[in-house]
């Protein structure tokens, strides 16, 4: 499995609003949505492209247009943090959700709600900000696999070394991009430092 940790500076700077408890849930909301424009640029580097002859006002010359089809995949309800980017920078992208809630007791993924484009033979991105067991994030890479897309790409905002080393040995072929790999889990599942429920943060439901 391919990992990228974000290393941009502002990427640092919009995480440490996301982790400090004092920040409004306006404010967390406007950071996420500012980092997942860094997390899809990352991402979105190695894109294929095709060539086009343009007419600028003065000459001819070569342009490019996106060739991949990609589609965002949404897990509920914290992925909506990291809608924005994919939104507004990759045209032609399409959406799904899945609906993956962890059970508290054993921390295991169950899923509630699915709804998907097409995504046979497209690039998909897998919005699941809390890699904290990769129990929800491993369920819907299969949910995503079933329907036989072309490359899968996660996009996180922390990860923990227990998460990334399950979703490692379950999906070896996939990329994950995060922007801060923590340092563990504690005694309730929960990543270390962390920011607290996603979620819960940004829709002002603590």
């Amino acid at each position: 499995m391919k990992i990228i940790e974000l290393e941009h500076p502002l990427a640092k700077h919009y995480l440490t609003l996301l982790r400090e408890k004092n920040t409004s849930f306006e404010i967390f909301r406007s950071a996420a949505s500012k980092l997942s424009y860094l997390l899809i640029i990352e991402a979105t580097k190695n894109l294929e492209l095709d060539q086009e002859k343009i007419q600028t006002p003065l000459v001819e010359t070569l342009g490019y247009k996106l060739s991949s089809n990609t589609v965002a995949v949404s897990v509920l309800r914290a992925g909506l943090g990291l809608i924005d980017g994919p939104k507004d920078l990759i045209p032609g992208m399409t959406f799904g959700y899945i609906g993956v809630q962890r059970n508290e007791e054993t921390a295991k993924p169950e899923n509630y709600y699915e709804n998907l484009p097409e995504v046979k033979d497209k690039d998909v991105f897998i919005l699941e900000p809390m890699l904290a067991t990769g129990g929800s994030l491993s369920f819907a890479i299969d949910t995503v696999k079933k329907y036989n897309p072309n490359k899968i790409y996660a996009l996180t905002v922390i990860s923990s070394p227990e998460g990334i080393k399950f979703i490692s040995e379950k999906h070896p072929d996939i990329t994950l991009l995060t922007a801060s790999i923590d340092e563990k889990l504690n005694e309730n599942y929960y990543i270390v430092p962390g920011l607290g429920d996603m979620g819960d943060r940004l829709f002002g439901t603590i």
